[in-house]
């Protein structure tokens, strides 16, 4: 068969079982390899779609610009059908994406501007910020904007579901991917459901998104944002692609044991894949081992390449630097609440409470700063610097109550971030604040982490 241009290729990919990775787990344990398509990812999918469908509308015409902000595997695809479509591409990409993303989109011809990634979505200088600015000064351009773009879900409705029902011969009983703009796992979801309603869907998430509490709680919780590694799967919004409706369960996946499970993708079953795949393949896994029964069938989304790793995941130095090689110690805030030996107590102010008894609690107890608590909820935070440097200016404020002065709340991280990664996140004036396994606060600060490293 002779195709007309690259992305009439786009689409059928097929579905392998693992064999060795489902080891003790009961039923059958497919993947959908999507770096089949010719951008080596699932977004091929969706981006051919948004720009048919803006062809359609109008919104897209000869000659214009598409305009992105991208984790880099929708710019691939975006990149593709503009070379086949003849438009220009510009992406805006967070600067956490790995150098061979922005190296890939470069040589499919695009601009690549690389954003800061530790700053909030409307921060002028967020990649989604700079993506819509760019598209309001540049005549006769399209930003897709793949969160809140329906045309996202709709290519996974339209074709990734299709598939799998079919190349299963609609025996799917369950059914995993990873969540970022929510188009694969809700599109897809959504049309295996629509042919059997008890089919589950399991989405992944990774720590330091918000994802699975808004599932659970349907409560958008700032303090479970904080910076982590993991590339495509995570957000600190929720995009109009997730569906919760469609989404059964939210299971979440460090850092670490996303890296570890993509190298054994690669070593132990041939699939050379990419950094999300290793965490959609340990959720799913873990979600399996209790709740899949014999003649059950899931099938997992496995996004993309590992070409686009191979200075993080796959380089072993980058991978002891971030205390991810089993073979290796390397401490955790884990470790720093476990020598603690139980004999903690976290001190607080609360909402309503007087700066001045604030300030004698924190004398008390030789603390220098503390979190701000109201209903069990982290609402802000006091450093003693900082409340030193405003009652001077203003005495008054030691009668005020605490949220009157209080700063931003620290962030919370992941009980099995490394110390590499606790040290990147406490700065001079921050701790931050981890919740064990029991769901009690805990805070670390650079001397909990100094005192673990010396020990």
């Amino acid at each position: 068969m002779i195709y007309n241009s690259i992305i009439e290729t786009i689409g059928n990919t097929p579905l392998v079982k693992l064999n060795k990775l489902n080891s003790g787990i009961k039923g059958q344990v497919l993947v959908k390899v999507e770096y089949f398509n010719p951008g080596n990812s699932v977004k091929d999918r969706m981006a051919i779609k948004m720009v048919e469908d803006a062809e359609k509308e109008g919104i897209l015409k000869p000659g214009g610009t598409i305009i992105e902000g991208t984790s880099g595997n929708t710019g691939m695809g975006l990149a593709l059908a503009a070379i086949a479509k003849g438009y220009k591409c510009i992406f805006t990409m967070a600067d956490k994406q790995s150098k061979e993303k922005i190296d890939v989109l470069k040589a499919m011809g695009a601009e690549v501007i690389v954003c800061p990634t530790n700053v909030s979505p409307n921060d002028p200088r967020s990649y989604y910020s700079v993506a819509k600015k760019l598209n309001a000064d540049i005549p006769n351009s399209f930003y897709p904007n793949q969160y809140d773009n329906l045309s996202n879900w709709k290519a996974h409705y339209e074709t990734t579901g299709p598939e799998i029902w079919e190349q299963t011969e609609g025996r799917v009983t369950h059914f995993a991917a990873g969540v970022g703009t929510g188009g694969t796992m809700s599109g897809t979801a959504k049309y295996l459901k629509e042919q059997n309603p008890d089919m589950v869907s399991i989405g992944i998430d990774t720590y330091g998104s918000v994802f699975k509490k808004y599932k659970e709680t349907g409560q958008f919780d700032e303090n479970e944002i904080y910076p982590y590694l993991t590339e495509g799967i995570g957000e600190d919004i929720i995009p109009e692609n997730v569906d919760f409706s469609v989404i059964d369960h939210f299971v979440k996946v460090t850092d670490k044991d996303a890296a570890i499970m993509t190298r054994r993708l690669s070593k132990e079953e041939g699939l050379f894949v990419g950094w999300s795949c290793g965490s959609a393949v340990h959720g799913a896994l873990e979600y399996a081992k209790d709740n899949l029964k014999e003649n059950d069938v899931m099938v997992i989304i496995l996004p993309d390449h590992g070409t686009r790793y191979l200075g993080k995941v796959y380089n072993d130095d980058w991978m002891r630097n971030h205390g991810f090689l089993e073979d290796i110690t390397f401490g955790t805030a884990r470790d720093i609440i476990a020598g603690r030996n139980g004999n903690y107590e976290l001190v607080v102010a609360r909402k309503g409470e007087k700066v001045k008894n604030a300030i004698e609690v924190m004398n008390e107890k030789s603390v220098s700063q503390i979190p701000v608590m109201d209903n069990g909820q982290v609402i802000g935070s006091i450093t003693d610097n900082k409340l030193l440097s405003k009652i001077i200016v203003k005495p008054e404020l030691k009668d005020a109550n605490v949220e009157e002065v209080m700063e931003e709340s620290m962030k919370f991280v992941a009980m099995d971030s490394t110390l590499d990664v606790l040290s990147s996140m406490v700065d001079k004036d921050k701790a931050v604040l981890v919740r064990d396994d029991l769901h009690q606060i805990h805070i670390i600060t650079k001397h909990d982490i100094l005192g673990a490293i010396t020990k």
